[in-house]
């Protein structure tokens, strides 16, 4: 065959590039298993780090078998609900949503669909869910932890897939921005669940944050904030129920975390699930 000729070319670019595109196909399903277990142990941390258990160094330091171990150890009990609060179904213990799974979420909240929404409910009670939602040039996700049975903050940790280094990266970069979350409140009788504020919020006469449902915006990353801050308010707010009725559930609750005379502790399918007084007891006279 004739090498110069315009035929010797052509074959000789496709064999290549069909060559080239086995390889790469190749390579991709060898290392897609591997690939799966640094995102399920990535995901985990976050969790983990949002529940306050150690920091995203620390459990990055410790590798993906030891995050999957820990994460076991922690973990009470994982289910989805709906928007309603309502219970929809148990997860595997080993079960996290990843950033593709939690878009396909966000889409279900917004047009109304039913949402599977996961929750991560940790020995400790401290609860975990998600956030996901558009920053400025990609998605910002994250996960947020709440007291047992309550509506008060633990801690967060958010991440993103192309923010500007030094000003959106710092949701995930900057620990003092994830630790304005620390005791703050969710307000699920509101439409604006939580408040990243450009501007300031509220502080006490030591410079410490207000209790109450807002935040400082990141500096110069206005895109972002106000990404991540619709994130949290439509995550949140499709939780609302579900949070609402585990407070209601824990306030009808003794403090020491008994039920009331008359008023049994029970497993529902509902929000507050394990701290619920909800069911008259029969006595065996009865």
């Amino acid at each position: 065959m004739n090498t110069n000729s315009n035929t010797y070319t052509i074959i000789y670019t496709t064999l290549i590039v069909v060559l080239v595109a086995a390889v790469l196909a190749f390579v991709s399903q060898s290392l897609k298993s591997r690939q799966e277990a640094n995102e399920k142990a990535d995901t985990m941390s976050q969790i983990l780090t949002a529940a306050g258990f150690a920091t995203k160094a620390e459990l990055q330091a410790a590798g993906n078998t030891a995050v999957l171990e820990r994460f076991a150890q922690e973990l009470d009990r994982s289910f989805t609900v709906g928007t309603d609060g309502q219970k929809v179904a148990d997860l595997e213990a080993d079960k996290v949503y990843s950033p593709k799974e939690l878009k396909a979420q966000n889409y279900n909240i917004k047009d109304g669909s039913a949402a599977q929404l996961p929750v991560f409910i940790f020995k400790n009670g401290i609860t975990v869910v998600p956030v996901y939602g558009a920053g400025l040039w990609g998605p910002v996700w994250g996960y947020i932890a709440f007291e047992p049975g309550s509506n008060v903050m633990k801690g967060a940790y958010f991440d993103h897939e192309s923010e500007t280094a030094g000003l959106g990266a710092k949701i995930k970069d900057d620990p003092s921005f994830q630790a304005e979350f620390n005791g703050e409140s969710a307000d699920f009788n509101s439409a604006n669940v939580f408040d990243i504020v450009k501007g300031g919020a509220p502080k006490n006469p030591d410079g410490t944050s207000v209790a109450d449902n807002q935040i400082d915006a990141i500096t110069g990353a206005t895109m972002t904030s106000n990404g991540l801050d619709a994130a949290i308010d439509t995550w949140l707010g499709a939780y609302s129920a579900y949070f609402k009725g585990a407070v209601t559930a824990k306030d009808d609750c003794c403090g020491d975390g008994s039920c009331e005379e008359g008023m049994s502790c029970c497993e529902g399918e509902s929000a507050g699930e394990c701290m619920s007084c909800c069911e008259e007891t029969k006595t065996e006279e009865e």
